[in-house]
């Protein structure tokens, strides 16, 4: 089975992956910066499940050898620099960083041709599964129906809207032939005049301890579906993500998306 090391171990998601790696043995090295006041604290420690034997240690190239497969949670400056570290190392990569711009994804892209990559925006299976869902409820009602994504989540979030957002929007923009940058409404004030039937709107809740909830609304008259996943723990990402991992390793060159590795879509 392959080894997996988590990147930001000392994190809220990396603390989670720490708990479900070591649950599932698989657990080879916990990293976190440099500079961490962490360094060699006891990773299961940290993560509140008692000790596990694997020490936060500082990121570097001899470090990442000592992982079949790396888990990054970070943020996208430090995951850039993780990249590079795992091409060099020619190790696997499972990220869920979000609120990358145009040009930290591509650098992704460009990762992708040396090494295995999944990237998505939400590791959960409940979510893909609901990104699957969506589009078939788009073909039905998306042509007549008012569509609106509605997303929240815990005050310390720095982006907005929610990666996973906007990964159900692209998913029923494509399946009804439009384009998210041209009809994505991200705020309303003020005297908006009526609603344009062909926009997706978005909106965002930013409060407490909010692990993750999003709607996909389908507004008719008459009638309207609501397609909706809450997360009550940061452990069902972790699971999906270590879940990935461990397919991963047997993968090629190339970047993969979550649901790749559930099984939804082929890998052609």
């Amino acid at each position: 089975m392959a080894g997996v090391g988590i990147l930001g171990a000392n994190g809220r998601m990396g603390r989670a992956l720490v708990q479900v790696a070591t649950e599932q043995q698989v657990l080879a090295a916990a990293a976190v910066r440099v500079a961490s006041t962490w360094l060699g604290q006891d990773s299961g420690e940290l993560a509140g499940i008692g000790k596990n034997g694997v020490q936060l240690q500082a990121t570097s190239s001899t470090l990442f050898a000592a992982a079949d497969v790396w888990i990054d949670f970070t943020m996208p400056e430090a995951m850039l620099e993780h990249l590079q570290l795992a091409v060099a190392a020619k190790t696997p990569m499972v990220i869920g960083v979000t609120g990358l711009s145009d040009a930290q994804y591509a650098h992704i892209q460009q990762a992708a041709q040396h090494i295995p990559i999944v990237w998505a925006p939400n590791m959960s299976v409940g979510v893909n599964l609901l990104l699957h869902l969506v589009q078939t409820a788009a073909k039905v009602m998306g042509q007549t129906a008012d569509i609106e994504i509605i997303e929240a989540h815990h005050r310390f979030k720095k982006d907005a809207p929610s990666g996973t957002a906007l990964a159900i929007g692209n998913s029923i923009a494509k399946a009804i032939g439009r384009d998210l940058s041209e009809v994505a409404v991200y705020g309303r004030e003020g005297i908006t005049g009526e609603r344009d039937q062909q926009t997706i709107g978005f909106a965002t809740v930013r409060g407490g301890d909010i692990i993750g909830d999003h709607t996909a609304l389908f507004a008719d008259l008459g009638e309207r579906l609501e397609i909706t996943h809450k997360a009550s723990s940061r452990t069902t990402f972790a699971q999906g993500a270590v879940r990935a991992a461990l397919w991963l390793k047997n993968q090629q060159v190339g970047l993969y998306s979550m649901q790749q590795v559930l099984g939804l879509v082929d890998l052609t």
